[in-house]
């Protein structure tokens, strides 16, 4: 887990229509943060698995 992956929420394109690029927020710092750090890599795994429930939990009301 040493690679950092980008979020597939992240990647698209989801300003709403008529934004202006002029007023986006600036990126984030995370420089502080021990990437390779056990807590981490811990904490990582565990927002991961929350978020593929919720994904699942989503996909199965959608066929409902």
């Amino acid at each position: 887990m040493s690679e950092r992956q980008g979020s597939g929420a992240m990647s698209g394109n989801s300003k709403p229509a008529g934004q202006d690029d002029s007023k986006a927020a600036p990126e984030e710092d995370f420089a502080d943060i021990d990437m390779k750090a056990p807590e981490t890599e811990k904490a990582a795994v565990a927002i991961q698995s929350q978020f593929r429930k919720f994904q699942s939990k989503k996909k199965q009301e959608v066929k409902s």
